[in-house]
């Protein structure tokens, strides 16, 4: 059976109790870590790194994060969790089909550019081969995705219904391909190196989507 060493045994503790101060100290452990993903990608990055970010000992962190890893993980939830907050409001909102898919578009890669690496490596993770300490994230992760997905499909069936999307096919498809475009930019896209933004290319992404369904009456 593995053992738990004693700060181990401190930082489960203090997880189960969830004090508002230990969820503050645990937030601005991840603000800072995302910066050190961001310039240091997460091969290169370290605790020590994060630890220097924010200015304190290394020790300090493991009675909040276990390794690099969970600390990577807990950035991306918090990011996932995020947009998909977001993209719950835009579904549920008033605004037009059209009006709702755009602002989503623009929404998830302007939140790409942002969190750059981040968001990518979490991309490029299969979420069913993880180790088996990181099953547990991987299953709400799967959620998450899950939900962001369904929130998309709605907004199309809402297009379709109106008639304001012309019906090219399985909304479930289409709302597949819109998450493809923007994922897809993990591959040549790079802030403050591509000649556009992260807001520009979500624009472009707009336009060049909602010109394919967007129905001519």
């Amino acid at each position: 059976m593995k053992k738990v060493s004693g700060i181990g045994k401190r930082r489960v503790a203090a997880e189960e109790e969830s004090s508002e101060i230990y969820k503050t100290r645990r937030g601005e452990i991840a603000t800072a870590a995302t910066r050190v993903f961001n310039r240091m990608g997460l091969q290169r990055a370290t605790l020590k790194a994060v630890a220097d970010e924010m200015g304190v000992d290394r020790a300090s962190l493991y009675y909040y994060v276990s390794s690099k890893e969970a600390l990577f993980d807990e950035v991306v939830k918090t990011v996932v969790k995020r947009n998909l907050e977001i993209t719950k409001m835009i579904c549920a909102s008033d605004l037009s089909p059209g009006r709702k898919l755009r602002d989503l578009i623009c929404t998830l890669m302007t939140s790409y550019g942002e969190h750059y690496p981040v968001f990518y490596i979490y991309i490029r993770e299969n979420l069913s081969h993880v180790d088996e300490s990181r099953s547990d994230w991987s299953r709400e992760m799967r959620v998450l995705n899950r939900q962001t997905t369904e929130a998309i499909i709605a907004i199309i069936e809402q297009g379709y219904a109106d008639k304001s999307f012309r019906n090219v096919g399985s909304a479930r498809v289409v709302a597949y391909g819109v998450l493809g475009v923007v994922g897809w930019t993990h591959r040549w896209f790079r802030p403050g190196q591509t000649e556009v933004s992260a807001e520009e290319v979500g624009k472009i992404y707009a336009e060049m989507i909602l010109a394919g369904i967007e129905s001519p009456y």
